[in-house]
């Protein structure tokens, strides 16, 4: 019975596959003239727009991946588990003795220091190993000539056109994320177009090949965003006992010397020290999970990938990769929440008089405000994070599945 349904099943998507991509055809050919004519009016050549536009092809599977949602909602140790390992410190560190020299003109010339580089480096494409697999311009075109964000990626489309011509790059060799993100670094095309550098000296920019290219290139990009020379990205901290969870967050940053005075302390629990520098708390896991304060150069790194979890995870990673020190607090053993068990706490948060919004299953700052009335309500620590302890006071049963 199983193998009948698993047949049916392969039979009905491979049918829903074909039809979509089939259906999609002729609107896609449609849409490629006027984004040939638009590529055209902003410069780019007969020739080279003539030979990319005859070769796109529709990718259903972009579209599949841009409206596909999570089905369970990834908690902290499951992503940091899965990003800052063992292995990936090893290779960390024999990239960084590697690539050396050139680290160290990179540091002199931008201030970024080399182990954060190999850290982005390795978050982004385990260095290099994996830089996706699908055909860029391909995937630009399709999600160019779909309404929902069209005028994103048909700029990201033509400047991505612009820097084939402009480097000389295969069309066949473009290769990438769904989204379009490229190289080593993962940078989208525009900020191949803007950032990238010449780092090995041939007249190129090739964030493919080009080790030296994309750690130049990614040295550039995060000076260019802000990155403050001679400042942590942050640390692992301890919280004072009775620690006031309402004041964690962006908003409610102070300086280093406040948050001494507060009784917050360095992971070892060895003085934070005095300093006008403004910081602010993580909690990323709640109260039983470690705790981190956030300098100015967390908000860069997020400005790469605005997640304070990626954040955490590339300053953590680049701190092993020189210092080698782990986390002093244990992960904690979390359950693995579905979007729905989320949508239930919120439906549930709601009806308690807790207003979070329209319930979405996506964990936002209305919702972790909601969680933190909750907990106070019901006299626990309102660090508000989702606990099993929550939500089984909150009457949401969820089909538990412990992540460690």
């Amino acid at each position: 019975m199983n193998r009948m349904l698993l047949a049916i099943n392969v039979v009905a998507m491979t049918t829903i596959a074909f039809s979509f991509s089939s259906m999609a055809t002729p609107a896609f050919d449609a849409c490629k003239v006027k984004l040939r004519d638009q590529a055209k009016q902003s410069g780019v050549s007969q020739e080279v727009a003539d030979s990319v536009f005859d070769k796109l092809v529709y990718q259903p599977r972009v579209i599949e991946l841009d409206r596909s949602q999570p089905e369970f909602v990834q908690t902290f140790p499951n992503y940091f588990g899965k990003r800052v390992t063992d292995w990936r410190v090893d290779k960390g560190r024999q990239m960084y003795a590697q690539h050396k020299t050139l680290l160290d003109k990179l540091n002199r010339k931008f201030g970024i220091p080399s182990h954060y580089l190999i850290a982005f480096w390795g978050l982004e494409t385990n260095f290099g190993t994996y830089k996706g697999k699908m055909p860029v311009l391909d995937s630009l075109a399709t999600l160019a000539c779909d309404p929902r964000r069209s005028t994103f990626f048909t700029k990201e489309l033509i400047t991505a056109i612009k820097l084939l011509e402009r480097e000389s790059l295969d069309q066949e060799k473009m290769v990438g994320s769904w989204a379009g993100a490229m190289g080593h670094t993962q940078f989208m095309p525009s900020a191949y177009a803007r950032y990238a550098i010449d780092g090995d000296g041939d007249g190129r920019v090739d964030l493919w090949e080009s080790e030296e290219d994309a750690l130049t290139s990614a040295a550039n990009f995060l000076a260019e965003l802000g990155w403050q020379p001679g400042v942590r990205w942050g640390r692992e901290v301890q919280l004072p006992g009775g620690f006031d969870y309402d004041l964690a967050g962006y908003n409610n940053r102070r300086s280093l010397t406040e948050w001494q005075e507060m009784g917050v302390t360095k992971a070892n629990g060895k003085p934070l020290g005095e300093s006008d520098l403004t910081a602010y708390i993580v909690v990323p896991a709640g109260h039983e999970g470690p705790a981190f304060i956030a300098y100015p150069n967390f908000r860069v790194i997020m400005r790469w990938n605005n997640s304070e979890f990626y954040a955490i995870a590339v300053g953590h990673l680049a701190d092993r990769i020189v210092r080698g020190n782990k986390l002093v607090t244990t992960l904690p053993v979390l359950p693995t929440y579905s979007r729905d068990d989320i949508i239930a706490l919120q439906t549930a948060l709601n009806k308690a008089g807790i207003n979070v919004g329209k319930p979405d299953g996506i964990i936002g700052p209305a919702t972790r405000k909601g969680i933190r009335a909750f907990q106070r309500k019901n006299k626990l620590i309102a660090d508000g994070f989702p606990s099993l302890e929550v939500m089984e006071k909150a009457g949401v049963t969820i089909s538990e599945k412990a992540e460690s």
